[in-house]
């Protein structure tokens, strides 16, 4: 008998073989559950700060995903972008307003927040991004 209505989540099922974390970190186990809290709260943060201060002419932010690794000293986000270079080259100084704020919401005091963006090659072929569109 075969198990109908059953779903698989399609980003476990690749996650290790063709895809990878999107957060990197290890803490103690009693502080894993704030440490997936402060990762959920970075990347909700970025996003309404990116809708707010750095949308495209068109209208769509372009975010494909956020990735988070974390050291002692370290926050590093990584956002994966379909249209990066228009957003470096048309507003650099909002870029860096922008890492600002973010690290006065979070309040990292004793870390230093370092934001990158990174071009993903076909942005038309990532599904957070066709759901903006649309």
């Amino acid at each position: 008998m075969e198990d109908y209505g059953k779903k698989i989540n399609p980003f476990g099922f690749r996650l290790g073989t063709t895809q990878s974390h999107h957060s990197l970190w290890f803490t103690q186990p009693k502080k894993y559950f704030k440490g997936l809290q402060e990762d959920k709260k970075n990347k909700r943060l970025y996003q309404e700060l990116c809708t707010k201060k750095m949308r495209l002419s068109s209208g769509v932010k372009g975010i494909a995903r956020i990735a988070i690794k974390k050291r002692l000293d370290l926050v590093q986000m990584i956002i994966y972008m379909g249209f990066s270079k228009l957003l470096i080259e048309d507003k650099p100084q909002k870029l860096e307003e922008l890492q600002m704020n973010v690290q006065k919401e979070l309040n990292c005091m004793n870390q230093k927040l370092n934001i990158a963006i990174t071009r993903i090659g076909n942005p038309y072929g990532h599904p957070n991004i066709l759901a903006e569109l649309h």
